[in-house]
């Protein structure tokens, strides 16, 4: 989440017809995460959430990411709820862009998760995948391995000297992890996107997943791979280090509700590898590219080149689960 597109009074007010929410009180724009607009709206009744989307998600993808959502609620799986206009569209336009209101979900990120916490989002990320598999949505992924050289290639390198050395070795690791992606795995609808920031707790309690907008279908074990990415590495100064027992507990949880393959296991180095290059791209993507004007954190792309090169050190499942 993020604030590219500033908003006033006015453009509240067209929205507030189209919904009815109740009186607007306050609206905050929310810093966290980089991809869309985010507003928290706060009326007499509720809060939601006021979502206007940006760069990467591409309009003819919403209504996917509004259905899921809509479904999952339907399946009792905590998250957040579209809201339907007066017209009966999930969608609105502001400022000539597509935009979305959902309801808030209570809770809130955590900064570091603990043991127990990594075994419950495994458990509710494997809850959220056998719910998915009764839906009938389907949805390519943008951010597949097939599609990072194309990301690769629209990254301008604004330093010589970064581009010489960076540029090459990026397009030598693509190679090689294209060249030995598994084929045929147990495949699904994937969250896409599980950061910590992304996974909300109410008193260390898991209380729900949020921002669906990588959504997608793809290898359920992929999303296992960006959790050990996003949520199993431990940050010591400005070093990263793989927390095994997190990794051990992230899994147990998840084969709580569905046990992996021999093949999902086989293919977790390589896939790990495929997530923190993903990762690095778009970070390295965001730091050349986004506004000076836009109100929002960057990532710094040296944590998943950091990863990259650590996984890039392990061979098996093993070397995982300890």
């Amino acid at each position: 989440m993020a604030v590219y597109t500033k908003i006033d009074k006015k453009d509240l007010l067209i929205l507030n017809s189209n919904y009815k929410l109740g009186k607007i009180t306050k609206f905050i724009g929310i810093k966290k995460g980089i991809e869309n607009t985010n507003y928290l709206l706060k009326t007499n009744k509720k809060k939601f959430i006021l979502t206007i989307f940006e760069r990467r998600v591409r309009k003819k993808d919403l209504p996917f990411f509004m259905n899921l959502m809509e479904k999952l609620n339907q399946k009792k799986i905590i998250c957040p709820k579209p809201l339907k206009s007066k017209n009966g569209k999930h969608l609105s336009i502001i400022k000539n862009k597509p935009a979305s209101i959902v309801t808030f979900l209570s809770g809130e990120d955590k900064t570091n998760l603990n043991y127990k916490n990594c075994f419950d989002v495994g458990k509710s990320i494997a809850k959220f995948h056998k719910a998915t598999a009764k839906i009938k949505l389907y949805r390519e992924n943008s951010m597949s391995i097939n599609k990072l050289n194309g990301l690769l290639k629209s990254i301008k390198f604004k330093s010589s000297k970064i581009s010489a050395k960076l540029k090459p070795t990026l397009n030598i690791c693509l190679k090689d992890i294209r060249n030995q992606w598994p084929k045929k795995l147990p495949s699904g609808i994937i969250h896409g996107d599980l950061f910590i920031d992304n996974i909300f707790f109410n008193k260390n309690k898991f209380s729900g997943f949020i921002d669906f907008y990588f959504s997608s279908n793809d290898y359920l074990m992929y999303e296992i791979a960006i959790c050990i990415n996003s949520l199993c590495f431990d940050k010591k100064r400005n070093s990263f280090k793989m927390n095994h027992k997190k990794v051990k507990h992230l899994i147990n949880g998840y084969e709580t509700i569905r046990p992996f393959t021999k093949k999902e296991k086989d293919a977790l180095n390589i896939l790990c590898r495929g997530a923190a290059l993903r990762y690095l791209l778009t970070r390295i993507y965001d730091y050349f590219n986004t506004p000076k004007t836009a109100l929002i954190k960057i990532k710094d792309p040296n944590e998943y080149f950091q990863k990259l090169i650590f996984h890039n050190s392990l061979n098996g499942y093993k070397d995982y689960y300890k």
